[in-house]
């Protein structure tokens, strides 16, 4: 490559990309200079999932208003149950927000808390010779 152009690139950032996890699930999204069409796993936000779902996954895009309309996201989703990807693709689609332009940072977090900070909660691992994590073997004293 020539020096000339790795000096073009050098300042200017074209992708953002911002990750999020919740359980199982683990979402990628990258933030481009568009007119605010977001996809999902290849699928546009309007074909994907349940309309519970989709209110979720728009929180971030409702909340930075004007920003949103001026950026594009190609998010993929992986693992996890649909409401798990749900939760999070927003905190991916968040950070990536509040990367792009810091003063999102407040509105988020004053909205909702998870918006910017994973929930660290994992299913508990099942015990030995038990048949779930919590639940002991029953007993018939017989």
């Amino acid at each position: 490559m020539q020096a000339g152009k790795w000096s073009k690139m050098a300042g200017k950032k074209d992708q953002i990309h911002g990750k999020g996890k919740r359980k199982q699930a683990v979402a990628r999204a990258t933030l481009s200079p568009g007119n605010g069409k977001v996809k999902v796993n290849g699928l546009s936000l309007e074909n994907y999932g349940s309309n519970l779902l989709r209110t979720r996954i728009s929180e971030p895009l409702i909340l930075a208003g004007e920003v949103a309309q001026k950026v594009n996201f190609n998010i993929s989703s992986q693992g996890g149950g649909v409401s798990g990807q749900a939760d999070a693709i927003r905190l991916a689609m968040a950070r990536a927000l509040v990367e792009h332009q810091p003063k999102l940072k407040k509105t988020f977090y004053e909205y909702d808390r998870l918006l910017l900070v994973a929930d660290v909660r994992r299913k508990e691992t099942r015990k030995p010779n038990d048949s779930k994590a919590r639940a002991a073997r029953q007993k018939s004293y017989r």
